[in-house]
């Protein structure tokens, strides 16, 4: 380990904790171990964290943030443009975690750690200008007033935000609420997921680096089954940013009136209509479908074409899939193991109930070894199936066909989900009418489902989230608006 993160590493080989500026070892003398997902052996170790310790990092987060709010814009920005070049400089040791602790394919996982670091750029920079921003509205604009009274409406910070991103993107989607409550003028207690820990705590070290106020920023390392009540509905909480499942939607359910920022589960569908350009659309079909073996929220995860094209569609996926390397994240393979052996059976028993009921197997027989799953392709998917609703984020695709576009759009908006689509045609009419008549948050026209650009709005409907991201969506999120009105003597405001 370079000498830029020997820090984060006890002496028995357990990585740290964050908390008020120093990594530090748990009092609780436990550990949490993570398991590689290729080897199902133990590949880390990080802290415990206890009660007591995450009320101190509350408790420090509250101090910190009272004087980093009075820390001008520019210096807030200087500080995220340090940690980004950092984050360059220091990208493969948090990349090689990334492979090990998510089994993310070694190109991908450096793709990742740059990108972020782009974020916090664009972050800082946008952050000038929007949060830069204020309003002045005068009394006699509304009917019946006087010109008496003068409102300056700005931007002040929520307080502390907890900041809690999933295992698939656990650097990305960290950076992605840390850079724009930071910017903001918040305070941030980090609350990594355990697939993903240590590559968070390597991308922490590059705020500590950049020399960021103690207390501003700290890391509760540990199962979310002990401490994750605990710090989702701590009275220190002042907005919650969540990215992950089902788990939001029980955070929604207590956080009473914390302001939430959630993207959970999707079933993201790809509509082919009749007039669509197939090669295209299989193209990015595979790509949506089986990048990072289907474990992304935006993942193609129903593939709902118009039956005259329905053959044609589904062999050209076919020759695609057989084309997909299946092995380990070192060797940059397309099909990588699924992070767990839970998720792996999941996964496995929802491409058993479509076999069941009578699916048709277009890439051969089911595979599977260990949390390796080779990529399945199933073809006349029906509504009886779990797969034509539950999400399997994993490397499996199924293929509904329809007879109108109207029975797509009414299949995609039966569904709980609401997060992302896609639609393939060469009428830009009928794309936006189907783009209008479904209830997601976003669609893409001849392309699958993509978060990115990160300055694009990301939101979900229904069962998929509550607000909206992208860089300006998040910075807006991490404020509140605030009212000064300036009461004047109507004598000396008339002037004569």
């Amino acid at each position: 380990m370079s000498d830029f993160y020997k820090d984060i590493v006890a002496p028995n080989g357990i990585y740290k904790f964050y908390l008020d500026g120093q990594w530090r070892e748990s009092e609780s003398g436990k550990a949490v171990g993570i398991i590689n997902p290729s080897t199902r052996q133990t590949c880390f170790q990080v802290q415990a964290c206890t009660q007591n310790e995450v009320n101190k990092m509350f408790d420090s987060a509250k101090v910190a943030q009272k004087a980093w709010a009075k820390t001008p814009l520019w210096k807030r920005a200087e500080y995220l443009h340090k940690v980004a070049a950092l984050m360059r400089q220091n990208a493969q040791p948090i990349a090689d975690c990334l492979i090990k602790e998510v089994a993310k394919p070694s190109k991908d996982s450096l793709t990742e750690v740059i990108r972020s670091a782009d974020l916090l750029d664009y972050t800082a920079e946008e952050g000038l200008r929007f949060l830069g921003e204020g309003q002045l509205l005068n009394s006699d604009s509304f009917p019946g007033n006087p010109r008496n009274k003068m409102c300056l409406v700005s931007k002040v910070p929520m307080g502390v935000v907890l900041a809690i991103p999933p295992f698939n993107y656990p650097v990305n989607l960290a950076v992605s609420k840390l850079g724009p409550a930071l910017m903001a003028g918040n305070a941030v207690v980090l609350k990594p997921p355990t697939q993903g820990a240590v590559a968070g705590i390597h991308m922490l070290q590059c705020f500590h680096a950049a020399g960021l106020p103690a207390g501003l920023l700290s890391v509760a390392t540990g199962r979310g089954s002990e401490i994750g009540d605990f710090l989702t509905t701590h009275p220190g909480v002042n907005c919650i940013s969540f990215t992950g499942g089902d788990t939001g939607i029980s955070i929604s359910k207590k956080a009473g009136m914390v302001p939430l920022q959630m993207e959970l589960g999707g079933k993201d569908v790809c509509i082919v209509c009749a007039d669509a350009d197939l090669a295209l659309a299989a193209k990015h079909i595979i790509k949506g479908g089986f990048s990072y073996s289907g474990q992304r929220c935006t993942a193609v995860k129903l593939v709902l074409v118009a039956e005259a094209v329905a053959d044609a569609l589904v062999a050209a996926v076919a020759e695609g899939v057989a084309k997909l390397s299946v092995g380990a994240p070192e060797a940059d393979c397309d099909i990588t193991p699924v992070v767990s052996e839970s998720s792996a059976n999941f996964i496995e028993g929802l491409i058993m109930d479509a076999k069941e009921k009578g699916a048709t197997f277009v890439t051969g027989e089911y595979k599977r070894e260990g949390n390796l799953i080779w990529p399945v392709l199933l073809d006349r998917v029906t509504p009886s199936m779990r797969l034509a609703w539950e999400e399997p984020f994993g490397p499996v695709l199924p293929v509904m066909r329809v007879a109108s576009p109207e029975e797509a759009v009414a299949h995609c908006n039966a569904s709980k989900y609401g997060l992302q689509g896609c639609v393939f045609t060469r009428d830009i009419n009928a794309a936006i009418a189907i783009s209008d008549a479904m209830e997601t948050g976003t669609v893409q026209v001849n392309s699958a489902p993509a978060r990115g650009p990160d300055h694009f709005p990301f939101q979900g409907f229904r069962d998929s989230g509550i607000g909206s991201q992208g860089i300006r969506n998040s910075l807006a999120m991490m404020v509140k608006t605030k009212s000064t009105v300036i009461n004047l003597e109507k004598e000396s405001y008339t002037m004569g």
